[in-house]
C-alpha cells in the first residue's frame, strides 16, 4: 500500500511549485511521481519499492530527465546534439545481507554527451562521465551508450523500446562490485578485485496511457543483465542477481 512519508510529501510540494513556475517560463514536457520496484544496489542482493519523481522536461536547449539528469545541448546542428551532463548516482547502506562491506555514499556525475536524433521518435547517445562527491577511493568514469525508438500504438497510447550498453571503469566497478580482505572478514563474502570494461546492458520498455487533456500514466520495464566482471563478483554469486528486473509507474502531467 503507498505510503505518504515526509520525503513524498516534500516531493509533491515540489513538483507542486514546479508546475506552477513551468508555466511560467516556457518549459515543455512531461513531469509527476510514481512508484519503482528495483534492485536496491547494482549487484541485485534485494529489491525495494520506492517512491519516485518523473521528468522528461525541456527548456530551450536545457532538459531535465529520471534517467538522465541535467543535460544541456550546447551543439546543435542536422539532428546531431552535445554538451555537459549532470546526474545522480545512488550510493548504498551496507545491512542486511551487505553486512560488513563498506558503505557507498551518493554521488554526481559529471560528464559530457553527444546524440544523433533527425526525428522525434528515434535517437542513439553516448554518454561519459566522471562521478564526484564520494567517499575516497569511490569516484570513477561511467560511460553509457545506446539507441531509442518510439512508436504510436493507437487509441493515443505511445510505446518506445530502448537498448543500452554501461560501462564502468576498474575503480568504479570495485565500488560496488568488488570485496576488499578487510570486508571479507567482515561479511563473509570472497575478496574480489573487480575490473572495469562492460558492466551491464538494459533493455527497456515504456508505454504512455492518456487519460485525460494533459494527464497520462507512463509505465516502463527494464531487464537488466549484468556482464563480465561485475557478473563475477562474489557479491553477486553469493547473494545477488545477474539478471535483474525493475519495473516503474507514474502519474504525469503534460505541459504545452
Amino acid at each position: 500500500m503507498f505510503r505518504i512519508t515526509s520525503a513524498v510529501f516534500a516531493a509533491l510540494l515540489c513538483l507542486g511549485g514546479f508546475c506552477a513556475t513551468a508555466q511560467a517560463t516556457g518549459i515543455t514536457g512531461e513531469a509527476g511521481l510514481g512508484m519503482s520496484y528495483q534492485p536496491y544496489e547494482p549487484t541485485g542482493s534485494r529489491y525495494e519499492a520506492v517512491p519516485v519523481p518523473y521528468f522528461d522536461l525541456d527548456w530551450g536547449d536545457v532538459s531535465l530527465s529520471t534517467d538522465e539528469g541535467l543535460t544541456w545541448s550546447a551543439l546543435k546542428t542536422n539532428g546531431f546534439s552535445a554538451g555537459p551532463f549532470f546526474n545522480y548516482i545512488p550510493g548504498r547502506n551496507s545491512n542486511g545481507t551487505l553486512r560488513g562491506l563498506r558503505n557507498v555514499s551518493d554521488m554526481g556525475e559529471v560528464g559530457g554527451f553527444v546524440q544523433y536524433s533527425p526525428a522525434d521518435f528515434w535517437r542513439i547517445f553516448a554518454f561519459v562521465g566522471q562521478t564526484v562527491g564520494g567517499n575516497r577511493r569511490q569516484d570513477g568514469v561511467l560511460g553509457r551508450v545506446g539507441g531509442e525508438v518510439g512508436y504510436p500504438l493507437g487509441l493515443g497510447i505511445i510505446g518506445s523500446s530502448e537498448l543500452t550498453a554501461n560501462f564502468a571503469n576498474d575503480r568504479q566497478t570495485q565500488t560496488f562490485f568488488g570485496v576488499s580482505e578487510k570486508d571479507s572478514r567482515a561479511s563473509g563474502f570472497r575478496p574480489y578485485n573487480a575490473s572495469g570494461g562492460l558492466q551491464n546492458v538494459a533493455l527497456t520498455q515504456s508505454f504512455e496511457f492518456p487519460l485525460a487533456a494533459q494527464w497520462s500514466v507512463v509505465t516502463s520495464a527494464s531487464w537488466i543483465h549484468l556482464t563480465n566482471s561485475a557478473a563475477d563478483s562474489s557479491i553477486v554469486k553469493q547473494e545477488g542477481r545477474v539478471n535483474q528486473g525493475q519495473v516503474q509507474a507514474a502519474i504525469s502531467y503534460k505541459f504545452d
